[in-house]
């Protein structure tokens, strides 16, 4: 069986929608979004390796890895061909995806993400922090570019939520994928992407800023670029409405799927 844990929404005889989420989170993180997309897709919510359900072998990891362990979920779950949407390192997992199964992958969406995000030098270094039991010391750091200040000052319940999400991440999955971003150069794979793919990036974003999602915009052919105003990183969770939209209507341009 698959390393990877998933949660399915949805109708079973509709497309499929395989969402894949940020570092540190689970799939527990498109809760927002689940509503909306459920009514059209078979959602699958994966955890990437080293997260939640999914199994967490020691690090390092590679992006090549996540995406293969992401191959084989698709395999187990009789998937031949999926939507994908992916934020931050679901993105970067997404990308790989398109390039390496572009079989595999119908449209593809990229929110909040990167082909290339360094220094590699303090992933290494963050990696480090964690496997040596500090990953409590440095979240709230790592939570405050999620989201916006405004949106921390009115809804400390959702903070406190990720904040929990984030610290209760296996030490050797959160490292092995500082390292596999670490490591990671995904800007020649891009020109191989041939899915449709929307970029949605986010206006306050400090960890992924929309200069490079306009990168990966520029690199794949026919991509076009979105940016929401009022939201940081986990833009899904702050603006839920705004990006359920931009997804449905991307995924069913001409408005086919109807449940």
């Amino acid at each position: 069986m698959t390393a990877l844990h998933a949660t399915v929404d949805g109708p079973p005889d509709a497309p499929v929608l395989l969402l894949g989420s940020s570092l540190g989170t689970t799939g527990a993180m498109w809760q927002p979004q689940v509503a909306a997309l459920a009514e059209r897709y078979r959602v699958v919510r994966y955890d990437h390796l080293g997260h939640g359900g999914s199994a967490a072998p020691a690090g390092p990891y590679t992006i090549d890895l996540l995406g293969r362990k992401v191959l084989r979920l698709l395999d187990d779950l009789s998937a031949t061909r999926v939507h994908y949407a992916g934020l931050s390192l679901g993105g970067m997992v997404g990308m790989w995806l398109a390039a390496h199964a572009p079989e595999r992958i119908d449209r593809l969406a990229l929110l909040c993400t990167s082909a290339l995000l360094g220094p590699a030098d303090g992933w290494r270094a963050r990696a480090a922090a964690v496997r040596a039991g500090r990953l409590d010391s440095i979240a709230d750091a790592i939570v405050e570019r999620w989201f916006t200040p405004a949106f921390a000052a009115t809804h400390p319940d959702v903070v406190a939520e990720y904040r929990t999400m984030l610290v209760s991440t296996p030490a050797a999955g959160y490292a092995g994928c500082c390292e596999a971003i670490a490591a990671m150069d995904l800007r020649p794979d891009l020109a191989a992407v041939r899915a449709p793919t929307l970029v949605i990036a986010a206006a306050d974003d400090p960890a992924t800023p929309p200069d490079l999602a306009a990168t990966i915009a520029e690199r794949i052919p026919s991509a076009r670029l979105a940016v929401l105003d009022g939201a940081a990183h986990l833009a899904n969770v702050e603006q839920p409405e705004a990006v359920a939209r931009l997804l449905t209507d991307h995924l069913d341009p001409e408005g086919a799927v109807r449940r």
